[in-house]
């Protein structure tokens, strides 16, 4: 057991002392920090005068506070009674005491330790290793019938008791005499030992907290659990060399003077859950005052934070005795001297802190600060801290930290606007916090004229307001805050700005035109006109930069836009007065004002934001090129089917060719590609008015295709076909006639028309034509080939029988070997179809007559009672139809649903087979 006890002291050793060398950083950072801040004021309670007068062998041996009450026992067996007021003039906090009682025990030995116990109203006594019982108000000894515990060399009170009696104390005790620590009872008139503890080695400091003990044995310390037994040592440190301190702070937590000069936190399991503070090496005592350790050595109170371990504040105080903390209050005592250190409100510290530019340690210090100040408080006062934090940083360039606490603090975005010059708008009410939560007058005084940090400022903000203008931090503001970031887009040439205008804002049109105007940024400023619903002012200023009377490059497609602007803009009358301007800049441009809108579906009145064509084409008239687009653009795209527009637009073309037929200078690209353009309308429009253009291009021989297509139009295909084969000699054309002239008519149109071609080439009327084979003279034989080619390709499409009545006889088979292959195998194939449809009607006629004698074997009853399957009406007359399964039905009803002229259908109308 020893040797296992052993092992087991020396891994718990190395933890604690890898966990104390790990903190040498930060044990180094604390040695070299100077005091942050003033976090407790020195306070005089007793003078010696009050406490032992002219006697120079006093000295004050152990002190005990409660509430106002404060004990002190003496080496003179002696317990005084004070009373402390506190009292504050001009800010300054002072205590006037008020002697109250001095009582002497009679036992002529020091008081070790007073301890007092508010409910049962004593003050437990420790002198000549005896526990007793005073009267906390009288100082009178309590009848020792069982009151008294002797050979005691300390004790303590459980802050934490387990015992649900409140008129009952629980007390740690540790015997003079034995290993042992024992658990008390303490009534208002006896003590009752509840637990007693045998410890490995003898105890000289003990701590209580629940079923726990902190002791500090002659060589290390450990933590005890007296319900169960269980223990747990914790690290080893010489008693000869330095005093233990075993201080409870917290539920199950405890403070303890560690070798290398550190206050080290140990909870119930063992565990340091905190990093040790590094105080000094002969520390005499040491109290909490959360967030803060005080420790008191020869020569100085040092004050260290729980938060981050730093080293906050040293006093000098020479001749320190005692240092122990009660309800929150610091007392300190020399040995003829009382003395309360006061804590400086958190707030003031905090100031201080942030005052020294100390972000962090003011940051830990208010969360820290959280548990000891009511919530609704807390949370104003951590929103200031932040926000107070957020500027110092912020003035400091660190724009990443100062952006997070300003968004954590919950700051109103305007008071960071308002450090910017003329940012704000002239009509916002918003004032400055007060008190202040910066010492900047604005961003000139913060950058003391340094230029790149105004910038760097500049682009910050226009970052934070971007992400700020999107979420409850721009409520109630947002017109400030977008009219800051839209200056500051205009001034820093910010990409955004446009996103800025085309999107949802609340941008403030007084304040920002002139802004944007001093800028040179026109075409933003016709953005917030259009948005605040000018659009005749947002125009205007487009116009002048478009016409060079305002300097502006953000677009060079300005025209472009502001075409599209007008197209889609609702305001006819804007239309109609800049329409005109954007014609005469170009005409291929200024047409989509009117080509992107939307048609009036009335139009004979106009609708909101849309034109009526017709108006158009009037206004248009003076703008011919414009005039023809439009007239494209309803035809060709829109597809209106209204003859005056197909019309207007075939006038148009065709005048266009003529024109350019007249001019000796036209190139043939231009020409082609204006008939193009005509034969295509032709071919594809049936709207137009045919006899008027035929009229218009009648004289004119060069446009013979033309002349065609408008013959084919009038059905006129004679006179089509002989133009484009005798005129025009154009022989896949007068094909391609055939091919157009036939679509999506029957195959008798279509075989008609390739009949009338063949005729046209085979037409004997036509002087020289006649010949005895293709190639003859006088150029006829062109005209056969012609019609060889025809056959031969289009075969399928002619009456063979016809054809060769119309061929010459002089043409040989293997000439027409092609066509009449092809002839012949068609034949062959309707033939055969023709035979399979009669050999299918015969089959059904059979089974019609099977079923026929089926049904006459067995009556068929029809009465007036009895009503049809297929209409539900009831039967008139006895002729009826016999449906498979010997269901009547109305002849009529039957005749409905078979195939029309089916044999069916035919058998049905002899009524009298079937009644």
């Amino acid at each position: 057991m020893g040797t296992e006890r052993k092992g087991t002291e020396a891994v718990i050793h190395r933890r604690l002392r890898n966990q104390i060398c790990s903190s040498n950083g930060w044990v180094d950072a604390c040695c070299a920090a100077e005091m942050s801040v003033k976090a407790f004021e020195l306070v005089p309670a007793v003078a010696r005068e009050l406490l032992m007068g002219d006697k120079a062998r006093i000295n004050i041996e152990c002190i005990e506070c409660c509430g106002k009450h404060l004990y002190i026992g003496t080496n003179d067996c002696f317990i005084h009674h004070f009373l402390l007021e506190e009292t504050t003039t001009k800010g300054t906090l002072s205590y006037s005491v008020q002697k109250q009682l001095v009582r002497y025990l009679g036992l002529k030995k020091p008081v070790d330790a007073l301890k007092a116990a508010s409910a049962l109203e004593r003050l437990i006594v420790l002198c000549d290793s005896t526990l007793s019982m005073v009267d906390m108000v009288t100082l009178e000894p309590v009848p020792s019938g069982g009151s008294k515990v002797r050979g005691v060399a300390a004790f303590c009170i459980n802050e934490n008791p387990v015992n649900g009696d409140p008129f009952c104390v629980e007390m740690g005790v540790i015997s003079a005499r034995r290993r042992t620590v024992q658990v008390y009872m303490l009534y208002e008139d006896r003590v009752q030992l509840v637990k007693e503890v045998t410890t490995p080695e003898q105890p000289c400091a003990v701590s209580l907290d629940g079923y726990f003990l902190c002791l500090a044995l002659s060589s290390q310390y450990m933590i005890l659990n007296y319900s169960t037994g269980a223990a747990q040592d914790l690290f080893p440190y010489d008693s000869e060399e330095r005093k233990p301190i075993v201080k409870r702070i917290g539920r199950e937590e405890f403070l303890l003077a560690a070798p290398g000069g550190l206050g080290m936190f140990a909870n119930a399991e063992g565990v340091s859950q905190r990093a040790p503070v590094n105080w000094s090496e002969s520390v005499i005592g040491a109290a909490v005052c959360f967030p803060y350790v005080v420790a008191l050595d020869e020569g100085f109170i040092t004050v260290h934070s729980m938060l981050d371990q730093q080293l906050k504040q040293t006093l000098s105080f020479r001749d320190g005795h005692i240092l122990q903390d009660f309800e929150g209050k610091v007392v300190l005592a020399s040995t003829k001297a009382v003395y309360v250190l006061v804590p400086l409100p958190l707030e003031r510290q905090i100031q201080d802190l942030l005052a020294g530019h100390r972000v962090e340690e003011a940051l830990t210090l208010t969360e820290g600060a959280q548990r000891n100040i009511p919530k609704d408080k807390f949370q104003i006062l951590h929103k200031r801290i932040l926000q107070q934090a957020g500027f110092i940083q912020f003035g400091q360039l660190q724009f990443l930290e100062a952006k997070e606490h300003f968004r954590t603090g919950q700051l109103d975005v305007r008071e960071l606007i308002s450090l910017y010059p003329l940012l704000l708008p002239a009509s916002s009410s918003f004032s400055r916090c007060h008190p202040p939560l910066h010492q900047f007058a604005d961003l000139n005084h913060l950058a003391q004229g340094d230029q790149e940090k105004v910038q760097k400022c500049k682009r910050f903000l226009i970052t934070y307001l971007g992400e700020v203008r999107s979420t409850e931090g721009a409520n109630g503001c947002r017109e400030d805050v977008d009219t800051a970031l839209l200056k500051l887009y205009a001034e820093q040439d910010h990409d955004s700005l446009l996103d800025l205008l085309a999107s949802p804002n609340a941008c403030l049109l007084a304040d920002c035109a002139p802004w944007l105007e001093k800028h040179h940024k026109y075409f933003a400023l016709g953005l917030l006109y259009h948005y605040n619903g000018q659009d005749a002012a947002a125009i205007q200023i487009w116009v002048r930069v478009v016409n060079g009377e305002l300097q502006d490059s953000t677009r060079s497609d300005l025209y472009e836009y502001i075409v599209d602007f007008l197209s889609f803009c609702s305001n006819l009358d804007l239309v109609w007065k800049y329409a005109d301007w954007a014609l005469q800049k170009d005409q291929t441009i200024g047409v989509k004002i009117f080509t992107l809108r939307t048609l009036a579906k009335n139009q004979t009145k106009d609708q909101t934001g849309q034109i009526n064509p017709d108006d158009v084409i009037t206004y248009l008239g003076k703008h011919n090129q414009a005039l023809l687009l439009y007239l494209e653009h309803l035809v060709l795209e829109r597809r209106i089917k209204k003859e005056k527009l197909h019309t207007h637009l075939a006038v148009l073309y065709t005048d266009r060719v003529l024109s350019l037929l007249a001019q000796s200078s036209s190139m043939d690209a231009q020409v082609s590609a204006a008939r193009d353009k005509l034969q295509l309308l032709l071919r594809e429009s049936n709207l137009y008015r045919v006899q008027l253009l035929l009229g218009k291009i009648q004289d004119c021989n060069q446009l013979l295709l033309e002349r065609a297509t408008l013959h084919g139009k009038l059905e006129e295909h004679d006179k089509a076909l002989h133009i484009l084969v005798h005129q025009l000699k154009d022989f896949p054309a007068a094909e391609a006639y055939c091919v157009w002239g036939s679509a999506s008519r029957d195959a008798g149109y279509q075989q008609h028309l390739y009949h009338l071609l063949l005729g046209v080439y085979l037409d004997r009327d036509i002087p020289g034509s006649s010949s005895t084979g293709p190639g003859g003279s006088n150029g006829t034989g062109e005209l056969e080939m012609a019609a060889v080619d025809l056959l031969n390709g289009h075969g399928e499409v002619f009456d063979a029988v016809q054809v060769l009545g119309l061929i010459p006889e002089g043409w040989s088979l293997q000439l027409l070997r092609p066509f009449l292959g092809r002839a012949l195998r068609g034949s062959m194939h309707a033939h055969r179809t023709s035979q399979l449809a009669l050999g299918l009607a015969r089959s059904e006629n059979i089974q019609l007559h099977h079923d026929r004698l089926k049904q006459r074997r067995s009556p068929v009853l029809v009465s007036d009672q009895k009503g049809c399957h297929l209409c539900h009406n009831t039967f008139s007359e006895p002729d009826c139809v016999c449906l498979p399964g010997g269901v009547p039905v109305h002849t009529h009803c039957a005749a409905k649903r078979v195939v029309p002229d089916s044999p069916i259908k035919r058998q049905l109308a002899n009524t009298s087979n079937h009644t």
